[in-house]
């Protein structure tokens, strides 16, 4: 498998979706935004449509875009894309090198989609606000900050999508990228409010090291702390449900 044929699309996509993702957010918490306080729902409908784009943007690859689907994938057994002959899109085997080049790109672009999000809003995160909004706009927290059950929180949404993305792939179904966008709002809307629901390693690791290393004016602190839970539970969870779908589905 050629290395740019994975790398580009996954980067692309992931950028589009950490753009669109982190970008709803600063329109709800940034100072002077046309969409300040704009509400938890409008977080949950924004990454759903981020997703959504940014599922389009990475289609020749299965549209990972996140390594905990990457991972739960490989514990799955299964192809990384099921290739399309028609479109001259070739199947993309399901190894460790190749889910290294995935996991590479998603963390690459999730960074730089952070920073045109940055970019954007120059004005905004410029305003007097909240330290931990501005951090808000790129990673996640918790709302009860207890890491065991923050963790345990994100271990279930991530198996819930992840298992759900494998389902789709045995059912019939032409919602495409949709059903994706739907889920991530579903699980944002019943999962989300301990967390913030990362559900992707990529999403805020990338961003969380965009934040720490922007000139962001009153930024504070980039949370480290906390950092791991947003990696390793996504990483647990895709894991678990790529290897019970192996036996359920």
């Amino acid at each position: 498998m050629d290395f740019s044929a994975i790398f580009l699309p996954e980067l692309l996509g992931t950028a589009m979706l950490t753009l669109l993702g982190c970008g709803v957010v600063a329109n709800v918490l940034l100072p002077k935004t046309k969409g300040n306080n704009g509400g938890w729902l409008l977080i949950n409908f924004g990454w759903g449509l981020a997703v959504f784009a940014g599922v389009y943007v990475a289609y020749s690859t299965g549209a990972h875009i996140n390594p905990a689907v990457t991972l739960g994938l490989l514990a799955n057994g299964s192809d990384f894309f099921a290739g399309n002959p028609d479109e001259g899109l070739p199947v993309i085997a399901g190894t460790v090198p190749n889910a290294f080049v995935y996991i590479l790109a998603q963390m690459i672009g999730a960074f730089l989609g952070a920073i045109v999000c940055w970019l954007a809003h120059k004005a905004h995160f410029d305003e007097q606000g909240p330290a931990g909004d501005k951090l808000a706009v790129f990673s996640t927290g918790p709302a009860i900050r207890s890491y065991g059950w923050n963790f345990v929180t994100e271990v279930i949404a991530t198996f819930v999508l992840v298992y759900v993305i494998i389902a789709f792939g045995s059912t019939p179904s032409g919602l495409g990228p949709l059903a994706v966008a739907l889920l991530v709002l579903g699980i944002g809307a019943s999962l989300g409010g301990p967390t913030g629901y990362a559900i992707n390693p990529a999403r805020d690791l990338g961003p969380r090291i965009a934040h720490a290393v922007l000139p962001i004016k009153g930024k504070g602190s980039s949370d480290w702390g906390y950092s791991w839970v947003p990696v390793a539970g996504p990483i647990v969870g895709g894991v678990i449900a790529g290897l019970f779908a192996t036996v359920s589905l």
